[in-house]
C-alpha cells in the first residue's frame, strides 16, 4: 500500500474533509476496497469522522445475515451477509458452532457454555456460567443506561430471556427460567423476574420474537400473539396483552428506528397476504402501512405445498424488513421492504439469489445489524492473525 498513488494526484489534491465526505457516501464493500488503495484513504476511512458519517445509511439500511447449520457435519455450515446498498450477498467465514443466536452485531452460543463474539470476527469470549442452562433463548444487547436516546453507549450489557431449560439433555417445559443480565466488565449475571406465565411453555426463540425499543425489551408470541415488555431500568414486566390484527396466522414484532412494526402472514377474503402494521407502544393499537406484492409472496413459496407459508420468517431493523423462506427447496429466497419516513413510500424488492453453491441445512437463523467499515476491517485483521 503506497502513501499516495500517482494516478490519484487529482483527488488527493482535495482537502481531507472533502475526501472524507466523498468516501462516506460509499457502501461498506466499496469502502473496504478503497481502504486498500493507499495509506491516506485507509486513514480517512478508519477515522472516527468517516465512520460517524457512514453510520447514517448503515444504521438505516442494516445488513441481513443468514447462517445455515448442518447437524452432522459442521463443514456444511455456511454464512452469508446481504448489503442492501450494494444489493449483493457476501460469503462469511463459516463457524463450527451448532447453536447460534444473535443481536446487535453480536453472535452468541448458550451451550455448553455462554460465549459471544462480534460479527465478522471469530474470537469467542466465554462468560461465567448462567444461573440456568437454556436452549434457544431470546437475547438483546443494550447500553448500561437504557433510555430513549439514540444508539448504545460504550458500556454494553447482555439480556437473556426464556429458552428451553435442560438438565441432563432433558427439556423441562415447566421451567420459566429467570431473566438474566450480564455485565461484561464484572463478568457477573444478575437474576431478574422470568417471562410472565402466559408464555409458558412456548418461551423460546422457536415460538417468540422480540424487539428492543426505547429502553424496553418486547417479547411477542409468534402464534399466540401475546405481548409483554421488560423495563430495562426498573427490571419489571408489563401486563400481558394480545396483539392480533384480523386474519393473522403468525407474525413477528420488530423495532425499526423510531417505530414498532408487526409483520405477519394473513388470510382474508381476498386471499393470503403478508402485511406490515405500525404499533402504538402505549395502546398496542395497530395501523396497516404496507402489503407485500403478491408476485413477491408467491416467489417465496411453492404453490403445491400444503402449509406453504409456514416456513416464512421475518427480521428487521432500521428502515428494512426482511422476509425469507427457511426451507431448502427454493434455496432460501428472500425479499425486503424499505419503510419510508412517512410510511407512504414503502418499497418491496426481491433479493438476489444466494451465491452458489448453497448447502442443505437442518437449521437456519437470521438477523439484521448495522455494519461499519471498522467492524469489517477488524474482522479481516482477526482472520489474518
Amino acid at each position: 500500500m503506497s502513501d499516495c498513488l500517482p494516478s490519484l494526484t487529482t483527488i488527493n489534491s482535495l482537502s481531507t474533509d472533502l475526501i472524507d465526505l466523498i468516501l462516506s457516501l460509499l457502501p461498506v464493500p466499496s469502502l473496504l476496497r478503497a481502504s486498500s488503495v493507499c495509506k491516506l484513504w485507509r486513514s480517512i476511512i478508519t477515522s472516527s469522522s468517516t465512520n460517524s458519517t457512514a453510520a447514517g445509511p448503515s444504521s438505516s439500511s442494516p445488513w441481513f445475515f443468514l447462517y445455515g447449520i448442518h447437524n452432522t457435519s459442521s463443514r456444511n455450515n455456511q454464512s452469508f451477509a446481504f448489503d442492501p446498498l450494494s444489493d449483493a450477498w457476501f460469503r462469511l467465514p463459516t463457524h463450527t458452532h451448532r447453536a447460534f443466536t444473535a443481536s446487535s452485531g453480536f453472535l452468541f452460543t448458550t451451550t455448553p457454555a455462554f460465549s459471544f463474539t462480534r460479527v465478522f470476527r471469530d474470537s469467542w469470549r466465554s462468560t461465567s456460567p448462567l444461573h440456568f442452562s437454556r436452549l434457544n433463548p431470546l437475547l438483546a444487547v443494550f447500553p448500561d443506561d437504557p433510555g430513549p436516546g439514540p444508539g448504545p453507549g460504550p458500556a454494553l450489557r447482555f439480556l437473556v430471556v426464556g429458552g428451553d431449560g435442560f438438565v441432563g439433555n432433558l427439556v423441562d417445559i415447566e421451567d420459566r427460567l429467570a431473566v438474566e443480565i450480564y455485565d461484561p466488565r464484572s463478568d457477573r449475571w444478575d437474576l431478574c423476574p422470568p417471562l410472565p406465565a402466559d408464555f409458558r411453555p412456548g418461551n423460546s426463540s422457536q415460538s417468540l420474537s422480540s424487539a428492543l425499543f426505547r429502553g424496553r425489551f418486547y417479547v411477542f408470541g409468534i402464534y399466540s400473539c401475546f405481548v409483554s415488555c421488560f423495563d430495562l431500568r426498573d427490571r419489571i414486566w408489563s401486563d400481558v396483552q394480545t396483539l392480533r390484527p384480523p386474519g393473522v396466522l403468525f407474525s413477528f414484532l420488530i423495532a425499526c428506528r423510531q417505530r414498532l412494526v408487526l409483520a405477519g402472514m394473513c388470510v382474508g377474503p381476498s386471499g393470503p397476504s403478508f402485511n406490515l402494521w405500525q404499533i402504538d407502544e402505549t395502546s398496542m393499537e395497530f395501523r396497516e402501512i404496507a402489503i407485500m406484492p403478491s408476485n413477491l409472496l408467491n416467489g417465496l413459496v411453492d404453490s403445491e405445498e400444503e402449509d406453504k407459508f409456514a416456513s416464512l420468517k421475518c427480521v428487521g431493523s432500521g428502515d428494512m424488513i426482511y422476509v425469507f423462506n427457511e426451507e431448502y427447496h427454493k434455496k432460501y429466497p428472500a425479499c425486503v421492504c424499505e419503510i419510508g419516513s412517512d410510511y407512504g413510500r414503502c418499497s418491496w424488492r426481491r433479493l438476489p439469489d444466494l451465491p452458489s453453491p448453497v448447502n442443505k441445512f437442518h437449521k437456519v437463523f437470521s438477523f439484521c445489524s448495522a455494519v461499519s467499515i471498522q467492524t469489517v476491517l477488524h474482522g479481516e485483521a482477526d482472520e489474518a492473525a
